[in-house]
């Protein structure tokens, strides 16, 4: 007897090792699938390297992105895969959206700016100031904006001292508001244009505007230049983690007391 079911109890074994194998390939291959679909559909994560946005965003904030306000393209997927041209489902970015974007001539890096100019719109600085359409955007001094130093924000010889930057409120005519900071009135660019925003185009700048490669600024001289639409990856959403770049990978209680808990939560949309 004990000879005679052997066989059939080995077949079957080898029969549910199968399934379970498949079972683990198939979890995974669904795993994958929802990772790409969360991705590239809904919400991906960005960190920023650079003070080209203070104060709306600092240096060592880590946000979300939202995939779907303005639509799919290539740029929306990891790989730029699928590969087509254009976008699906467009809509066009709002005047004040802060957007994550792909630089021409350089697809490894996401960057993120304001927008500020649309198809058709024309765009001017004098002094500072900011002109669309040539009207004068809306401008009110709020003194110095003060930023603890640290090795994310470097404005002194040391980590203890405070930064100060001369602010600003701009509010566009679409009645959007957010902070600008000018450091200088003598930097370059303060006095640019007027352009006229290409069709397919968009007019970004930092919200940090002595300190920003953005539009002003064309790509042979480290700029972006106008950003075609299908460019634009997402809209940037909310902090969910903010460091002052004091922790190290190696000790863990560091990665704490480095956080800057109260961005997070933070909110990049006037």
């Amino acid at each position: 007897m004990d000879e005679t079911t052997r066989p059939a109890d080995s077949r079957e074994a080898a029969q549910s090792g199968r399934r379970a194998w498949l079972d683990s390939i198939r979890f995974l291959f669904l795993l994958a699938l929802a990772a790409w679909v969360l991705r590239s559909l809904i919400v991906a994560p960005f960190s920023i390297p650079t003070g080209s946005m203070m104060p709306t965003m600092l240096p060592g904030d880590y946000l979300f992105v939202s995939k779907w306000p303005y639509g799919y393209s290539r740029f929306s997927f990891p790989g730029q895969i699928p590969a087509f041209e254009g976008r699906i489902f467009e809509r066009l970015p709002e005047r004040g959206d802060v957007v994550i974007f792909k630089r021409p001539s350089a697809e490894a890096a996401d960057w993120v700016k304001r927008v500020i100019g649309l198809p058709g719109d024309r765009i001017a600085l004098n002094g500072g100031v900011l002109f669309i359409n040539g009207k004068r955007v809306t401008r009110e001094s709020r003194g110095e904006l003060e930023l603890p130093a640290s090795r994310n924000i470097q404005c002194g010889i040391d980590e203890t001292s405070t930064c100060r930057y001369p602010a600003f409120v701009e509010t566009l005519p679409n009645g959007r508001s957010y902070v600008t900071f000018d450091q200088t009135p003598f930097a370059p660019r303060d006095n640019f244009g007027p352009v006229t925003v290409p069709p397919g185009h968009l007019f970004l700048l930092g919200d940090n505007r002595d300190d920003s490669s953005d539009s002003r600024f064309t790509l042979a001289e480290g700029g972006i230049g106008m950003v075609p639409l299908d460019r634009v990856i997402g809209r940037a959403a909310f902090s969910f983690w903010s460091t002052d770049g004091s922790a190290s990978y190696w000790k863990p209680w560091t990665w704490f007391s480095a956080l800057r808990s109260n961005r997070i939560g933070q909110g990049f949309q006037p």
